[in-house]
């Protein structure tokens, strides 16, 4: 008996998993998932200056490393992991975070110059990262640490900061990849909403066509079209009717008549 009820539960604990696993799959297959890329090794990262954003810069691909989480940007869309190389979800949203990085970093990073200053970045191991980035950023340790390493380099402005958060948005969305996203986007919110509108039709449709129906609104006509009928045939109807139709006596009739 104490065997059998041990098999029960650990029956349960499986269907309790596998359940939640498979329902994740099923969407993220729906959504589609990035292509894995391969590390021989754990990743070393930098810090983008002026940002708390940890870059991956010897892949091809982009992979951030921000608030606890690893990003990563496909075909127009984002997805998020507690590892750099698996277990990728959708994230429906752009990261906040990704307006503050500079599009031309890897160019920067290659040249190890910020806008013209000498770029002395460190590059940091995966589980350093990891393990310091909250106090880091609680204790703005880049900032003590010479300025991410760009000498001489001093940061913008808060306004001109903005306004280039706001010119990066604008571009992002312009970019091929996140158009053709949204427009598939906005094709899935419409079809439910098609899927609905048919069956209703159709139901309308069914409803007019019913025997029933076609009675009840020919036994409506019919009385209106008795009613307007009678109209017509009522005396006081027809004898404006004959006072209109009545020609009117000439000159020569009315001096006759006196």
């Amino acid at each position: 008996m104490k065997r059998l009820f041990l098999k029960t539960v650990l029956l349960a604990l499986i269907c309790a998993v596998s359940f939640p696993a498979a329902a994740r799959a099923d969407v993220n297959i729906s959504i589609g998932l990035p292509p894995p890329v391969v590390f021989s090794s754990p990743p070393e990262l930098i810090v983008l200056p002026e940002t708390y954003v940890y870059v991956v810069p010897d892949v091809d691909a982009e992979i951030f490393f921000y608030d606890g989480w690893w990003w990563r940007p496909w075909e127009g869309r984002w997805y998020r992991s507690h590892y750099y190389d698996r277990g990728w979800g959708y994230y429906n949203n752009v990261p906040s975070f990704y307006f503050d990085v500079d599009p031309g970093w890897r160019g920067y990073y290659r040249d190890r110059n910020w806008y013209g200053h000498r770029w002395n970045y460190e590059r940091i191991p995966r589980n350093r990262v990891q393990q310091n980035w909250k106090s880091w950023q609680s204790k703005r340790h880049w900032e003590k640490q010479g300025t991410w390493g760009v000498q001489g380099y001093k940061p913008r402005p808060q306004k001109e900061r903005q306004e280039l958060r706001h010119q990066r948005q604008q571009q992002y969305q312009q970019r091929p990849e996140v158009q053709k996203h949204k427009e598939q986007r906005q094709e899935r919110v419409k079809e439910p909403q098609r899927q609905k509108q048919k069956p209703e039709a159709q139901r309308e449709q069914r409803q007019k066509d019913r025997p029933e129906a076609q009675r009840e609104q020919r036994q409506k006509e019919k009385p209106e079209a008795q009613r307007e009928q009678r109209q017509k045939d009522r005396p006081e109807a027809q004898q404006p009717q004959e006072q209109e139709k009545k020609p009117e006596r000439t000159e020569e009739e009315k001096q006759d008549r006196r």
